[in-house]
């Protein structure tokens, strides 16, 4: 199934594979000039802001909790770039798409080339720019969207995990649908064993099943990626299923299974909860993470941690 586009390598046995486990592909975005220092730095002046995502964490893989929001202020691009090169940051830059016309046009591109390849219709698709420090990590978590993770600068080694109930309990997987917490949860280092790993190199693309846990720890050097969430409509019938699943739970005390929602039962599910939710028993957690430091490329690592009293 070669053929001209974005992604290089797609082939009859990635179609049979696709969705039902993890998938290396590659293609050639991190040829392009817009990722160059130059083009990062223009992106990082021309993003809202108020929208950037910017975090710093620990290095015990265990301990999520040290993952913690901060605040960029009104450094230049530039000056933001370099803090990332020689801190400890994750700088996330959700649907670029949304406000940059580049990006826009560049989401099209990979979904006009994607669903050529798996012959469906992608749906709310959001292209976000992953800018991340030499060894920072992402913690142990899941998404609801399924992910296309295209690895631009740097070499990331990504860990993703069976979607079970082993690696992700129901209760859990639950608590995400329904915006309870986010989506960390807790990870013990034996799950490594029945890990699919691999070190993304630019160049490189992976896609996993929906909702599989993974992780990710940067090697020793400045880290670029595109994190590419999308549905389909048997993704957001999934998603539906699990919102219902979580709402008898805690409503009536049901003990719902996952792994036996498929088919006819997951579609029923599904339309039950958007029935649900259209009666108004959407859960409204939307609790807001306190901006714990400031980026300060004056002090060493980067990271002005604020007094709880300063706290946003």
């Amino acid at each position: 199934m070669e053929a001209g586009g974005l992604i290089k390598n797609w082939t009859r046995e990635t179609s049979d594979q696709y969705g039902r486990v993890p998938v290396l592909l590659s293609h050639d975005l991190h040829q392009r000039s817009m990722f160059s220092d130059d083009g990062l730095a223009s992106l990082l002046d021309r993003y809202p802001r108020d929208r950037l995502g910017v975090y710093t964490m620990g290095n015990d893989p265990q301990n999520w909790r040290t993952f913690v929001r901060g605040d960029a202020g009104n450094l230049s691009g530039e000056a933001l770039l370099k803090a990332v090169k020689t801190g400890r940051f994750w700088l996330n830059l959700r649907a670029v798409n949304e406000h940059l016309e580049d990006y826009d046009a560049l989401k099209q591109e990979m979904f006009s080339d994607f669903d050529a390849r798996t012959g469906q219709r992608s749906l709310k698709q959001d292209l976000g720019v992953l800018i991340s420090s030499p060894n920072a990590q992402v913690f142990y978590h899941l998404d609801i969207p399924l992910v296309l993770l295209w690895q631009i600068r740097g070499v990331k080694r990504v860990w993703i995990y069976p979607e079970s109930p082993e690696f992700a309990p129901d209760t859990d997987i639950e608590s995400v649908v329904l915006r309870e917490t986010e989506e960390e949860f807790e990870y013990q280092p034996g799950f490594d064993d029945n890990a699919w790993v691999v070190d993304l190199e630019p160049g490189m693309l992976a896609n996993w099943p929906q909702n599989a846990p993974h992780r990710i720890e940067n090697q020793n050097m400045l880290n670029v990626s595109l994190s590419v969430e999308y549905l389909t409509m048997p993704a957001i019938a999934r998603a539906n299923m699990l919102y219902y699943n979580g709402f008898v739970r805690r409503r009536f005390g049901a003990n719902p299974d996952r792994r036996n929602d498929v088919g006819a039962r997951m579609w029923i599910k599904a339309i039950a909860a958007r029935a649900l939710k259209l009666a108004g028993k959407r859960n409204a957690y939307q609790k807001a993470s306190p901006v714990r430091f400031r980026v300060d490329p004056e002090i060493e690592g980067g990271v002005a941690f604020l007094p709880e009293r300063e706290m946003a």
